[in-house]
């Protein structure tokens, strides 16, 4: 009999997050872009009392300003999008790989350390620290203040 090949086995967490859906109408459903500049037409162009172009002129401006920036963004996206999720993909890979490997194990070593040299500083402080401040408390304890209030 001839063996079947087993696929291989994929954790859960790996296999939903190749197979996760992508809202495709709220992009951005963790509000991580809500304080980046929402430029429109408005914000940048505006004409005082006093001072206006021809109607026509207007609704032009505003419709060439609206187009331009709607299709120079999906281009731009279009050109630069795949390029830079790569790039910011493999950057937080690398961040994520020195946070597991290198971050983690340091600031454990180093507390191991410390933790020795702590001991050593507390023995040092109760043995030579101590006992002259409670002699200090102990001179220092018999003073008494009394305040009076003078009319």
């Amino acid at each position: 009999m001839a063996q079947q090949e087993q696929p291989p086995v994929i954790t859960k967490s790996f296999q939903e997050m190749l197979t996760k859906e992508i809202d495709l109408v709220d992009r951005d459903p963790k509000k991580i872009n809500e304080e980046v500049v929402q430029v429109d037409f408005e914000d940048v162009i505006a004409e005082p009392d006093g001072t206006h172009s021809f109607d026509g002129v207007w609704k032009t401006s505003n419709t060439v300003f609206t187009v331009t920036k709607y299709w120079c963004y999906r281009l731009l996206s279009a050109v630069l999008g795949a390029p830079l999720a790569l790039l910011w993909g493999f950057l937080f890979a690398c961040l994520s790989f020195c946070h597991i490997w290198a971050v983690v194990p340091c600031i454990k070593s180093y507390l191991i350390e410390v933790q020795c040299v702590s001991r050593f500083y507390a023995l040092c402080v109760a043995t030579f620290c101590d006992p002259v401040f409670e002699a200090f408390g102990k001179v220092f304890s018999g003073i008494r203040v009394a305040l009076r209030k003078e009319a």
